[in-house]
């Protein structure tokens, strides 16, 4: 059944995933991707509902039961020039498809057009075509704020990955993402000559000492099993080399794969933070963005999704480790069971370009396989 849809449907699915690449559009923005599904849905006769922001998609199809199966697909782009030169690349100045959403919502779409030609589906199913999810904390809030989750039993989702070859799709119980956190971080001083920096508090001195100080002793803090990790990526303060200056600023994240650490970890960065500026007179202001939890995959889940992978091909299942990276579908797992697989999408050839990188690009056959996955988790095959 899913064989035969494909075949004749191939064609379709590519276009509707470069289409989409081509006109990429940024989180919350995403009102032309959206056109497309309702209008898709709709063709096929079915009563898709745009979401209340704006942006976004839901569709019910098949028996109204106990038991109703989500899939999500989220469908945002990046402000990411794209440098693949495909010939479908993206239209949009400084904006791309560089983490593969046009992918997962193509998938999506093909999976609801293909069982929506199923006579007697074996339970209820709802797509749901999520809108930004890469900002924090994630569009999925906007969606579970919006009912997308009532009458949900379980939850999947697929994930582009460039680090597995195309045919297989990576999977874990378990934590499979961590959760992320911004921590951002302003200082202030009267400023001063460096040649006399008793008389004054030494903000770039404290600057630093937050730099190296917050991570080592976070790590001293947290058990090292969990895959906490804090790392600065923005430092900004002064201009002379010989002035103390009166302001500076810090920016980061801060990322753990273990929940319950994550449910702590505000308080215990603030303490620090205070701990180590304390003896050196300099003021603060700590602002700390909660981000999203990591997504943990419950057993029942992965297997109903192992089950439908290994029909894909005798090899397609593949070992994924724990990534350190953030995603969003895990505020739909706080909520109702539910598991992620890693779709591979290297061509098995060519380097292997990281996501969110201008070069990335997908071997178009993974398309196949995540309907082949998510549509064979409905089915039971």
């Amino acid at each position: 059944m899913i064989d035969g849809w494909l075949a004749a449907n191939r064609e379709k699915l590519v276009a509707w995933r470069r289409q989409i690449h081509a006109h990429p559009e940024l989180s919350r923005q995403e009102v032309a991707t959206t056109d497309l599904v309702m209008a898709e849905l709709t063709a096929l006769g079915l009563k898709p509902r745009r979401l209340p922001l704006g942006t976004g998609a839901v569709c019910d199809l098949g028996p109204e039961s106990d038991t109703r199966i989500a899939l999500r697909a989220d469908m945002d782009a990046l402000p990411i020039t794209e440098h693949t030169g495909l010939p479908f690349s993206s239209t949009v100045d400084a904006v791309s498809h560089a983490c593969g959403h046009d992918a997962h919502t193509a998938i999506l779409l093909a999976t609801g057009a293909l069982l929506a030609g199923v006579e007697d589906l074996p339970v209820g199913v709802r797509l749901i075509f999520q809108a930004a999810e890469e900002v924090m904390p994630g569009g999925a809030l906007d969606a579970i704020d919006a009912g997308v989750l009532q009458g949900v039993s379980r939850i999947f989702a697929l994930h582009c990955d460039p680090r597995l070859p195309v045919g297989s799709v990576g999977l874990r119980a378990g934590a499979l993402t961590s959760a992320a956190d911004h921590v951002d971080v302003t200082f202030h001083s009267k400023g001063g000559h460096t040649s006399r920096p008793h008389l004054t508090a030494d903000l770039i001195y404290a600057i630093g000492t937050v730099i190296t100080g917050l991570p080592g002793v976070l790590s001293r803090r947290v058990d090292p099993r969990s895959g906490t990790i804090m790392a600065w990526g923005s430092v900004h303060s002064g201009s002379a080399p010989n002035a103390i200056p009166q302001e500076g600023r810090l920016r980061g994240t801060v990322r753990t794969g273990d929940r319950d650490i994550w449910v702590e970890l505000e308080p215990l960065v603030r303490s620090i933070i205070g701990e180590l500026v304390a003896p050196l007179g300099v003021q603060y202001d700590l602002n700390y963005f909660r981000g999203v939890p990591p997504v943990v995959n419950d057993d029942v889940s992965i297997a109903m999704l192992s089950t439908a992978v290994s029909a894909v091909g005798p090899n397609a299942v593949a070992d994924t480790p724990q990534s350190p990276g953030g995603e969003d579908f895990s505020w739909y797992l706080e909520h109702v069971p539910g598991a992620m697989g890693r779709l591979g999408v290297w061509d098995g050839l060519g380097p292997q370009v990281d996501l969110h990188s201008p070069n990335f690009r997908i071997d178009e056959r993974a398309l196949d396989v995540g309907v082949r996955t998510l549509a064979g988790v409905v089915l039971g095959v």
